[in-house]
């Protein structure tokens, strides 16, 4: 469910895209010495599921109550950005340095708020895109960052996922088409499968709309495939080389690294990562789940418990730390 009103924005990153970014304000009258918050969508997904949830507010909306504005963004081939001459060959540095980069500039432009700054709320692969944009870009926006079950350096890998990206050179050569389409048509066996529980909990998550789960699913890009292939491989992600875990030591922002205890697709130790290396003053984790309660990925956004266990904690972190 998503009560929350919105504007649609189309922005030119330079290269041949117009990027989509959703922009939501709050109820109330905006505070202009608080920064707007900027949610960054991961790995072959898009911004739908942040204005989403099968049971209350939405990520989008519950940010909004709590006196936000907010900003999902679509980078290149995520949700309803559009191409216009643009190349499907592009990199991790390219969404980071060039499409965030271009929606970051932008929404300090449009936005109400007066700070020049923003918070980033990175999702799995969308945390990783803040953290290089955070450490590659020497005048950024970034205010506070968060990063839900988001990777810097692979300390642990699921053994499905190791497989899957065994081969660089393979997986960079194959390209996927109507990846939704598919998983609509196989979502019955998928359901009944074990596999699920890594990354959904399918008796935590509300599944009578099944169907709009899969509105968040983007065709994986086979070139960003082979680029995190080599990065499992390596443990660390390496960016016209520069090693980006060593660079990320250099970033002083406040940061609240969310992990999952019962993540296959981001691992706990994984997800710890940016935690253990920032340099940052002021950093945090946030562990959801219980030895009763095991969250999964995606259980981080649309179970029964993420508001009170996932949504909230963020918000209170970046009311305090935007106090201090």
């Amino acid at each position: 469910m998503s009560l929350t009103e919105h504007n649609i924005h189309y922005v030119p990153n330079g290269q041949g895209w117009l990027l989509e970014l959703k922009q939501c304000n709050p109820p109330k009258k905006i505070n202009k010495n608080r920064n707007p918050v900027i949610i960054i969508p991961g790995y072959g997904m898009n911004s739908f599921i942040f204005g989403y949830h099968p049971r209350g507010l939405s990520l989008e909306g519950y940010m909004t109550q709590r006196g936000y504005e907010v900003w999902s963004v679509n980078l290149r081939e995520q949700g309803g950005s559009k191409c216009e001459g643009g190349s499907r060959e592009y990199s991790l540095k390219d969404l980071a340095t060039v499409d965030l980069k271009a929606a970051i500039e932008f929404i300090v432009k449009t936005s109400r708020s007066e700070t020049g700054k923003v918070d980033l709320i990175g999702c799995s692969l969308g945390g990783t895109l803040a953290f290089i944009y955070s450490c590659l870009i020497p005048k950024n926006r970034t205010g506070s960052l968060v990063a839900i079950g988001s990777p810097l350096r692979w300390e642990k890998v699921h053994p499905l996922l190791r497989i899957a990206f065994a081969s660089p050179k393979l997986v960079g050569l194959i390209r996927l088409a109507k990846t939704k389409e598919i998983l609509k048509l196989i979502s019955p066996l998928i359901m009944k499968s074990s596999l699920m529980k890594i990354y959904l909990h399918k008796e935590m998550v509300d599944m009578r709309h099944l169907e709009l789960f899969f509105e968040t699913v983007e065709d994986p890009n086979r070139f960003i495939n082979r680029e995190l292939a080599q990065w499992i491989l390596d443990k660390d992600l390496v960016l016209d080389g520069k090693n980006i875990t060593h660079e990320f030591r250099k970033v002083k922002n406040p940061i609240l690294c969310v992990l999952s205890n019962g993540d296959g697709i981001v691992p706990p130790l994984t997800a710890l990562s940016a935690h253990e290396v920032a340099g940052s003053k002021v950093k945090e984790t946030l562990l959801v789940g219980t030895e009763k309660l095991k969250f999964a990925h995606a259980d981080l956004f649309i179970s029964h418990q993420a508001h009170e266990m996932v949504f909230k904690p963020i918000a209170d972190w970046l009311l305090k730390v935007n106090k201090t």
